[in-house]
C-alpha cells in the first residue's frame, strides 16, 4: 500500500540488484581467496617435504674419510661437500625443480634450505601475475647406536 499523496515515489521503493551484487561479488572474492590460500598452502607442504627429504639424505652421508680414520662415535661425521652432494642427489633422484636450495653443517647436522616460486590459483587477481615464493628449512642428524 502507498503512503502519501499520489504520484509521489515510495520512499523505500528501489531495486535490490545493487546490493545483491555486491553480496556476489564479495562471496565470490572470499571463495576465490579461500582457494588461492589452499593452494599456497599445499605448495609450502610440498616444499617442505622435498626439503626434508634432501635434509635426510644430507644427514645419512656421513664424511666416510672421517669415518675411517676416527670411527663412528655418537653420530656420523658430516661434511658440507658431502651433504651439497647428497641433496643434489636426492633432488636429482626425485626430479624436483627448485629455483634454490642450500645445505649447512654443523659436522652433526644438516640444515637444508630449499626456496621455488609457485604459481597460486588466482595469482593474477591476489599476485598480479607474481608467482609465490615457498622457502623451507629442514634440519637432520643421524644418531648411531654406541
Amino acid at each position: 500500500m502507498r503512503r502519501g499523496r499520489p504520484g509521489t515515489p515510495d520512499p523505500e521503493a528501489g531495486s535490490t540488484l545493487p546490493f545483491v551484487l555486491v553480496c556476489w561479488l564479495v562471496a565470490a572474492l572470499m571463495a576465490f581467496g579461500a582457494i588461492a590460500a589452499s593452494d599456497a598452502f599445499l605448495e609450502q607442504q610440498e616444499v617442505q617435504s622435498i626439503c626434508d627429504g634432501a635434509a635426510l639424505a644430507a644427514a645419512n652421508q656421513a664424511d666416510e674419510a672421517v669415518v675411517y680414520a676416527q670411527g663412528v662415535g655418537a653420530e656420523l661425521p658430516l661434511t658440507r661437500a658431502a651433504a651439497e652432494a647428497a641433496v643434489a642427489d636426492q633432488l636429482a633422484d626425485a626430479g624436483v625443480a627448485l629455483d634454490s636450495w642450500s645445505a649447512e653443517t654443523t659436522g652433526a647436522e644438516v640444515t637444508v634450505r630449499c626456496t621455488r616460486s609457485v604459481p597460486i590459483a588466482f595469482g593474477w587477481l591476489f599476485l598480479g601475475g607474481e608467482p609465490l615464493e615457498r622457502t623451507a628449512v629442514a634440519s637432520a642428524r643421524a644418531p648411531t647406536i654406541p
